[in-house]
Parts: structure tokens; sequence; C-alpha cells
């Protein structure tokens, strides 16, 4: 008996097609992240060549590689460009500027005080007169012996002179705050018109800054009068001496900018 051939089933090939979009995708992706990379360095003259090899290979030269259409010109932009025509001028800030008002001031307080201490000097008060410039103002202390009448507040006619040559300084330099304090020992006064150093202090104080304003060059709204009576001593009240250097009108000129480093005393 004859043996018939055996026939083994053939196999199916496998379908591969989808192997053809999928190389497509992977072509793309590629072609994706290497114009990301391009687009993220700095040299455009690369990115244009790459660019339109990629055009050229994809799309037949056009599509949206076409870089010419969206930056015709071989160097980036350098968003820096506006700065180069700018002249560099150190900024000031807030401190320099307050530091250099404060040294302003510093002139301009010390060339008063140079002014007043000529005057005194001129003028041989320098028993009943002193300056001294610190941290907070300009303190001008005129003893009361050379301003009132003993126990009294009426300005004396020799002392109006003084007052007016005071007011002529102070017009000079019209942006300052003045306080005029006056000053008491503390020995109790009571009489019909003052019953008590506050009121004498402060009236003295008045009358002073009063002459001072007839000064028509001065503002009045940067003056104030203040009456201490005896509680802002600077001598000791014990001895004739010292309350007699505590019976005193003080005119200070308060600096608009305080601050601790300042000269503490110039020329005291």
């Amino acid at each position: 008996m004859s043996k018939k051939t055996r026939h083994e089933p053939h196999e199916e090939h496998a379908d591969e097609s989808w192997l053809l979009p999928y190389a497509d995708l992977l072509t793309l992706l590629l072609a994706l992240f290497l114009v990301l990379y391009a687009m993220s360095a700095t040299d455009a003259r690369k990115f244009q060549e790459m660019s339109e090899a990629f055009s050229v290979a994809l799309t037949g030269g056009t599509g949206v590689l076409d870089y010419s259409k969206t930056e015709p010109s071989d160097t980036p932009p350098n968003i820096n460009d506006h700065k180069a025509t700018t002249p560099s001028v150190p900024a000031t800030t807030p401190d320099q500027r307050r530091a250099e008002l404060m040294r302003q001031e510093q002139e301009d307080l010390e060339k008063l005080k140079k002014q007043l201490d000529n005057y005194i000097k001129n003028n041989g008060l320098t028993s009943e007169l002193n300056t001294k410039l610190n941290h907070s103002q300009l303190v001008i202390t005129i003893r009361d012996n050379a301003l009132f009448p003993s126990g009294e507040a009426v300005v004396k006619p020799e002392a109006r002179k003084l007052a007016k040559a005071i007011s002529q300084m102070l017009h000079k330099f019209p942006d300052y705050e003045i306080i005029v304090s006056g000053h008491t020992d503390n020995v109790p006064i009571s009489n019909s018109k003052y019953p008590s150093n506050w009121d004498l202090s402060s009236d003295r104080a008045l009358q002073f800054m009063k002459i001072l304003l007839t000064n028509s060059e001065l503002d009045p709204k940067r003056f104030m009068p203040i009456g201490y009576g005896e509680y802002h001593p600077i001598a000791d009240n014990n001895t004739a001496v010292g309350r007699a250097k505590n019976r005193r009108v003080e005119v200070s000129i308060i600096r608009k900018y305080q601050d601790s480093a300042t000269f503490t005393s110039v020329n005291e």
C-alpha cells in the first residue's frame, strides 16, 4: 500500500501592517523632539538649517518647519538689547538719599552755629549766650538776666536787638521747626501776675518768640513756645551760680533728619 504524503498546514503570516504607521509615528516624534531641542538652543543658524532639512524630508520643503517665516534674521532676539542704549546711572536708594539730606542738614546747621557764635563773640555776649549742636537740634541758650528784669517777662530794650539779630539768621534757614522754651530755677514765685514758675517760664518764651516773629520772613507755623518751669535744670539749684544758669530761654532749631550716628556735638 502506497504511503500517502502527509501535508503540514502552512502557517499564516502575522499581519504586520501596523508597523508602517508606528514607524511613521516614531519618525514624527523624533522630528518633534529635535525641533524642540533646536528651538531651545541659542544658535539660530543651526536651527534654520535643521528645520529646512526636515521640511524637505517630510513635506517637500513647505510646512510648519519653514523657519524663514517666523524668524528672518540670523541673530536671535535679545531681550536686553534696549539696555544697550541706556546710560549706566547708579540708582539712588532711599537710604542713600536720606544720608545725603542728613549731610546737607549738618552743613546748614554748622553754618548757622558759626554765624551765631561770631555774633556772640563780636558783641561781647559770651557770658550770656552759648550755642550747642547735637544729634537732635541746634540750641541757642540765653541767660534770663540778658533778657528780662527779675521775676518779669517783659523783654529788655537792649535784648530786642539780640532777638532781631537771631531772627535775621533764622530766616536764612526757613524749613526748620523752632521751639522757644522758658526755664526757671526752683525758687517758688507767687505774685499777682505769675502764681507759679510754670506761668513765668511760659510767658517769657512767648514774649521772646513774638519779637522773633516781628521778622515777616519767618513762618509762625514753624514756631512753638513752651514753658518748662523749674523741671529741666542744667545746673545745681542748690547754688546761686547754678540757679542763674537754670533761669534761661532756649531757642531750639530742630533737625528734620535725626540719627544717633550724627555728631553728638560740634564745637561745644
